[in-house]
């Protein structure tokens, strides 16, 4: 398999940064309520996650690296995180009122999305090159989207069942998270 593909599918589906590597767990139960909902946020921070990983790689190689200023990495990646989340939300709320209403409080927490961070900075500690960042970055939020339309729809799957009184809300909620997990768990060597 070529490299730009094992990277892809390893992102997406193998290593995939919800439920391998469990970062971005606050949206993945936060949003999920919905199915809609979820896909709206899916693609907004599949969005904030693909620029934003590319322009931490941007900074880090075009200035951080070259003047010895790694120590500074970490303040300006959550700065460049935030920047783009405020530049995504602004253009949401003047394109879509609607999906601005839809997303309300979760857009402004994309900045908080430890997923958005850790693709960033997985990224620059495995020293891939600008193309292998941007294709891991698509594939990371891609994957992202995907676990959190799945889990909405099983939720909403959920909801219509008769769960036991004892197994309702967040036991079943991590048990179908955890079973999930285990179903991304067969994926593993297909990026190879």
């Amino acid at each position: 398999m070529s490299e730009p593909l094992s990277l892809l599918l390893g992102a997406l589906l193998v290593n995939n940064f919800v439920l391998a590597q469990f970062l971005g767990l606050c949206p993945f139960f936060g949003t999920t309520r919905e199915f809609d909902t979820a896909w709206a946020m899916g693609l907004a921070t599949a969005f904030v996650l693909s620029l934003s990983a590319t322009l931490c790689h941007l900074l880090n190689t075009l200035v951080l690296a070259p003047y010895d200023l790694e120590y500074l990495r970490l303040i300006l990646f959550i700065v460049l995180v935030a920047g783009t989340v405020q530049f995504t939300e602004v253009y949401i709320r003047a394109t879509s009122r609607l999906l601005y209403q839809l997303l309300g409080l979760y857009l402004p927490l994309i900045t908080t999305n430890c997923a958005v961070l850790g693709v960033a900075l997985l990224s620059i500690d495995q020293e891939l090159s600008l193309v292998e960042t941007l294709i891991q970055s698509v594939g990371a939020a891609a994957g992202f989207s995907l676990v959190l339309v799945l889990f909405a729809a099983l939720r909403e799957r959920l909801d219509a069942l008769n769960v036991p009184e004892a197994m309702r809300g967040t036991p079943i909620l991590l048990i179908s998270a955890g079973l999930m997990s285990l179903a991304f768990l067969g994926f593993a060597g297909l990026d190879r």
